[in-house]
């Protein structure tokens, strides 16, 4: 089983990049993870905002494989504390044989064809956050979940 995180568009900011990646290397000790991008839409602009969540839903679902379980981070969703987080992690982690699947969507958020394929949806704040923001933020409570469960240092309660 491995983690991945799809997340739609390139991140813009350099220091955003530094952050995802410091992440992303620390992830690898604990868990196979992969981090799959895809491109923005070209003309993004020319699109309703439902026609865009229609269009990029469809390139998040050509993406997932059939069995993934699929969770995304929604402001919708259940929200956690970071050592709720780790346990549902943990418990993800024992139950699902496929692979788990976070999903990061636009700045409009998901299709309903999305919400469908969808098996959670967890939120990592009441507050809205670029989506570009929270691929770091998202990385770092992965990392902070498995530090948890390892029982490391790095998360203090």
């Amino acid at each position: 089983m491995k983690i991945k995180l799809i997340a739609i568009g390139k991140t813009d900011e350099k220091f955003l990049e530094e952050g995802i990646e410091k992440y992303l290397k620390r992830l690898k000790h604990y868990h196979p993870f992969e981090f799959i991008v895809i491109p923005d839409i070209k003309q993004a602009g020319k699109y309703t905002a439902d026609n865009l969540k229609e269009a990029e839903g469809k390139l998040i679902l050509q993406k997932l494989q059939d069995g993934d379980h699929v969770i995304l981070l929604d402001e919708k969703g259940k929200t956690f504390t970071s050592s709720e987080f780790a346990s549902f992690l943990q418990k993800k982690l024992n139950a699902v044989t496929t692979n788990l699947v976070f999903v990061i969507g636009g700045a409009f958020g998901f299709s309903p064809a999305i919400y469908q394929r969808a098996n959670d949806q967890i939120a990592l704040s009441k507050m809205t956050f670029s989506h570009q923001m929270v691929r770091l933020f998202f990385t770092e409570q992965l990392y902070r979940g498995f530090t948890i469960l390892k029982g490391e240092k790095y998360h203090h309660e």
